[in-house]
């Protein structure tokens, strides 16, 4: 089972699914992101933690790769149950991630796995991959960790991580890093890294 701050992080996105899909529906954020792992792995097979509303998988599957869509959050399966897709119940920390996969997507979702659960898990994700797979994931720049409270009034647990701090996470982990989006570093915050097992 997840730690607490997972759970509750959980908890607060059950409060806002549908409006969290209203808002992130449209051309993907990570554009540029799913096209570096659609073109590292064509037509391969990719397994997406944190799902969400799905729009990442619908990116993908249009480029030609087959998805296991994943979340933690019941509503999330949910609404992409109700779009007519296949979606299990998975949870990072705690599960076996199944595999092998070409690929291992993790947008927008590992800033709320406490740091010292994160070395963990990305031991799993590499161990998840082919060689020669690919790790296409995003978090928040920056240094911490704690509770915050977001528009919606839920409270997120959230975990900042520099660039240099991923970098070497993700390295420690068996993944190399090979492609990272500095513009989303410079304009929005986030780190954007493309990395091989």
């Amino acid at each position: 089972m997840s730690s607490e701050p997972t759970q509750h992080t959980i908890a607060s996105y059950e409060a806002i699914v549908d409006d969290y899909a209203e808002e992130t529906a449209g051309p993907a954020v990570l554009a540029s992101g799913l096209t570096a792992l659609a073109e590292a792995v064509p037509g391969g097979h990719a397994l997406e933690v944190g799902s969400g509303p799905g729009w990442d998988a619908d990116v993908l599957e249009e480029a030609g790769l087959t998805v296991r869509r994943t979340d933690l959050t019941e509503g999330f399966i949910r609404f992409q149950r109700d779009r007519g897709k296949q979606v299990d119940r998975l949870d990072v920390v705690a599960d076996d991630l199944g595999g092998p996969y070409d690929a291992v997507m993790a947008l927008h979702v590992l800033q709320h796995v406490p740091t010292v659960e994160l070395p963990a898990v990305l031991a799993k994700v590499a161990g998840a991959l082919r060689p020669d797979g690919c790790f296409l994931v995003s978090i928040p720049r920056g240094e911490g960790e704690g509770w915050e409270t977001g528009e919606s009034g839920s409270r997120y647990y959230r975990a900042l991580h520099t660039k240099d701090e991923l970098l070497g996470l993700l390295r420690d982990a068996g993944l190399e890093p090979e492609w990272t989006d500095q513009a989303l570093d410079e304009e929005s915050g986030w780190l954007c890294v493309l990395a091989r097992r």
